[in-house]
């Protein structure tokens, strides 16, 4: 039976990877970082075991963070603001049969949990600026422009049913609150105001009550089978009567 690292679960069994981030939103500037995400389906057989495959892996390159397609789709179910907006990432490194098949299931991940999630992780976040407002007299501005970005992100998805993460047109005035341009008090009412206008669009919004977990799990379930069905590519007697291919490979 097949042995794996953290390392070959994320090099050889990658459905999808993208870069997130701010080159992801649009707001890159000379001296951003390359933050890549993906997800890794780990070969069925890892479970039959009493240890299970990791459920994330981080690295092995720099800014480069991964999780396991079941635990991957349990959060995106959930409403996770980071996995959502990986999913929707204009920036794809990789992407192979059962990965387009993961975005084709895109809007299955979404629903009216939003609203709280993607609430509750900006009141996070605005505490943290008032603190440092408080302590320091102002904020981290860049953690200001992101909050601001989220915002506009989460009311549209709530006006809408779809998620954008590129900022596009408000990139110039996003990336001026970031050098401490605009002060804190405009800041501060921007933010307000679309806390304001994401609670209303909650009111009315066209996404569902709740995410299509039936399709979502069917999915799943069909890869693991897959996975399960393929030949063991480390079994030297397979490989000399059947050329295998494993799920996740093109």
């Amino acid at each position: 039976m097949r042995t794996e690292t953290p390392e070959t679960l994320v090099r050889d069994h990658t459905i999808y990877s993208c870069v997130m981030g701010s080159r992801a939103f649009g707001l890159a500037t000379e001296d951003s970082d390359t933050d890549r995400r993906g997800v890794f389906l780990a070969p069925t057989e890892l479970y039959w075991r009493f240890e299970k495959p990791p459920t994330h892996v981080e690295g092995p390159a720099q800014e480069q963070f991964s999780w396991e397609l079941e635990r991957f789709s349990e959060l995106a179910l959930r409403a996770n603001p980071n996995i959502l907006e990986c999913l929707h990432s204009p920036l794809v490194d990789s992407v192979d049969d059962t990965g387009l098949e993961l975005l084709s299931l895109r809007e299955a991940f979404l629903s009216r949990r939003a609203y709280e999630t993607f609430t509750r992780y900006a009141q996070g976040q605005r505490r943290k600026l008032d603190a440092d407002v408080r302590t320091h007299g102002a904020p981290r501005w860049k953690h200001a422009m992101h909050l601001l970005r989220l915002l506009t992100s989460a009311r549209d998805l709530l006006r809408t049913g779809v998620l954008t993460i590129d900022v596009g047109a408000a990139r110039e005035s996003l990336l001026a609150v970031k050098r401490g341009e605009v002060p804190w008090p405009e800041v501060e009412a921007r933010m307000n105001r679309l806390a304001r206008e994401g609670e209303e669009a909650a009111r009315h919004t066209p996404l569902p009550e709740e995410p299509d977990r039936r399709r979502v799990e069917d999915f799943l379930i069909r890869t693991r089978r897959a996975s399960a069905l393929q030949p063991d590519p480390y079994d030297e007697v397979v490989q000399g009567v059947v050329p295998g291919r494993g799920v996740g490979k093109r």
